[in-house]
């Protein structure tokens, strides 16, 4: 019944001029053409087709069948010899039916899968696609909407993160990566060997790079990459690159180019609405470029060898700031690598301090600092740490001297601030053993420093169990100088202050011990009352009412916090006893010189 209702729609419109089809008669051959379909009329459909005196007809409204089509290749449950059938129709199809309408078909069914289908029609359509875009004389519009659809679709797919899951590759995006190189490539051979530059050429050519920087952002930015050593060739992400990066260069921008340009006042690109995507979007393009060429060494060779190491990471460290910004654990790594590598290349104490000027060499280390204290990924945390270590290794004396102040004053967190005094503890021992002392961690500006250091940010009234960290770093320190320094030579100026630190940090200490411990024991006294009736309480800890647990649990809590006032107690008496014994020493030898 299918079959009869389409010829006879198809005598009807036969013996019609092509512009007197009337919308009625597109509507009945879809709905007569899809009935085929789904009743499994296919090899009529077929014969249909294929007849020539119908090409005008398939011409016009064939494309309406192309998405009843596409939905049966995809189903799985097809038989094979049908599954022939249909590919047949839909390749017939794309080669008879109008460009421009196919074109919008096509890009509505790329469009329509969610999940696992996406890659699947992708695939399916992308060889089509090609064919229709290069018969279209617009093309530079049509890629653009082509690639467009193509990429949103793409960046709904998760990426892969481990070997495992790239090898699997159960969504298909990495099949999805290379099939858009296979499907880009003849685009970009076309404005290679275009010599004209025409309006047509270079809209073309924007449009591709529209989609090299999308690509560079999703995947690239969170892909990972596999270990070279293990790859053997086959990292799709590596390859879909590689790919990118060549065809930045093949449409006239160059990946050097671009990246020492990007930030600059004079644009890269020659369009408005470059110019606005550049502030916008491109800072995550450029930062996943610069780790590509940098960290992976996709076309580092073309990079001129007369750039220096302090050049490169100046460079990459507003690239760094991008990605420390970032939540998703492989583009904070990436982030790492990325300060890793360009660290690595210059030698220690030579990045001089006036480079601390430059916005990005104080947000950078302030980003390690967030990533140490706030990403909850252990393996993070740890390489941020390390990292900031380096970073610190590398500066000069005045450049640590004002990196320290500066993260003293905004980290806002005792465990940093604890490594941080105890990185002043080690550049002030190098300055002692010198024979040449070093005036920023000695003297005048070191006293400066202190004044950050020791000190009780409110008084007795401070939370010593959540600044306890900062507290025994404080007093390590202040222990150190009481031993290394004599009253006679004073090389740090200690002796010269310790009237300010007992009264700054010195009492304030006794006393907050007091009171802490009054507290906490009282607390203890209320947990071991509440065991007894085995009732359910809350205590207060570091100044914040923790949740109801058990008595028993709150008794090591607190027993913990006692702990560590007794342990600060402990260090504070002998540093009080070695001032007695310094100062009383030196009194004794200045009597005995009179």
């Amino acid at each position: 019944m299918a079959v009869e209702e389409l010829q006879s729609i198809i005598k009807r419109c036969q013996i019609l001029e092509e512009q007197d089809f009337k919308e009625e008669d597109f509507g009945l051959f879809q709905l007569a053409g899809q009935r085929c379909i789904e009743e499994g009329h296919t090899d009529q459909l077929l014969e249909i087709i294929q007849n020539e005196k119908n090409k005008v007809i398939i011409k016009n409204m064939g494309w309406n069948l192309v998405g009843p089509v596409v939905r049966c290749l995809l189903c799985k449950n097809k038989e094979d010899n049908k599954r022939k059938v249909y590919f047949l129709i839909f390749d017939l199809l794309v080669k008879l039916c109008n460009p421009k309408e196919l074109l919008l078909g096509l890009l509505e069914l790329i469009e329509e899968p969610s999940g696992k289908q996406i890659s699947r029609s992708i695939l399916l359509l992308l060889q089509p696609l090609q064919t229709v875009i290069q018969k279209l004389h617009n093309k530079a519009y049509s890629i653009g909407l082509a690639l467009s659809t193509l990429w949103n679709q793409l960046s709904l797919l998760p990426v892969p993160y481990s070997k495992e899951q790239i090898q699997m590759d159960d969504y298909g995006l990495c099949q999805c990566c290379k099939a858009l190189i296979e499907f880009t490539k003849p685009f970009v051979e076309e404005v290679i060997d275009n010599k004209e530059n025409s309006l047509e050429n270079e809209k073309l050519k924007d449009e591709l790079l529209k989609f090299c920087f999308k690509s560079l952002k999703c995947p690239l930015l969170t892909a990972q990459f596999l270990e070279q050593s293990e790859e053997g060739g086959n990292d799709p992400f590596r390859y879909f690159a590689s790919e990118i990066i060549a065809f930045l260069s093949a449409i006239g921008h160059p990946f050097p180019k671009m990246i020492f340009n990007h930030g600059r006042k004079k644009r890269t690109w020659n369009y408005l609405e470059f110019e606005e995507e550049e502030d916008k979007q491109l800072a995550d393009s450029m930062a996943s470029l610069a780790y590509l060429v940098f960290v992976q060494g996709i076309c580092i060779d073309q990079l001129p060898m007369v750039l220096s190491p302090l050049y490169l990471l100046q460079f990459n460290m507003g690239h760094i700031e991008v990605f420390l910004k970032r939540t998703e654990e492989s583009v904070i790594s990436k982030g790492l690598e990325l300060l890793e590598n360009s660290l690595l290349r210059i030698e220690d104490n030579s990045l001089l301090y006036q480079y601390l000027e430059i916005k990005t060499f104080l947000t950078v280390p302030q980003g390690l600092v967030k990533v140490m204290t706030l990403c909850p990924i252990e393996t993070l945390r740890k390489k941020s740490l390390a990292m900031l270590q380096l970073y610190i290794n590398k500066l000069d004396s005045q450049g640590k001297y004002t990196l320290f102040r500066c993260l003293l004053n905004t980290s806002n967190h005792s465990g940093v601030e604890a490594f941080i005094i105890q990185n002043i503890k080690n550049q002030i021992d190098m300055s002692l053993k010198r024979t040449c002392n070093n005036k920023w961690f000695t003297g005048p500006q070191l006293i400066s420093l202190l004044d950050l250091v020791l000190f009780l940010p409110e008084g007795a009234e401070t939370d010593l169990l959540q600044n306890s960290d900062r507290i025994m770093a404080s007093l390590n320190l202040l222990r150190y100088l009481v031993i290394k320094d004599n009253e006679n030579d004073n090389q740090t100026g200690l002796w010269t202050e310790l009237g300010n630190i007992e009264n700054n940090f010195l009492k304030p200490l006794h006393i907050g011990l007091n009171m802490s411990k009054a507290h906490y024991e009282a607390e203890i006294k209320n947990s071991q009352e509440a065991q007894k009736s085995k009732d359910l309480c809350s205590i207060t800890v570091g100044g914040e009412e923790s949740p109801n647990m058990p008595p028993e649990m709150q008794l090591k809590v607190l027993h913990s916090a006692l702990f560590t006032f007794d342990l600060i107690e402990s260090v504070l008496a002998r540093v009080e006893e070695l001032i007695e014994i310094k100062t009383k020493s030196t009194s004794e030898e200045n009597i005995g010189i009179k």
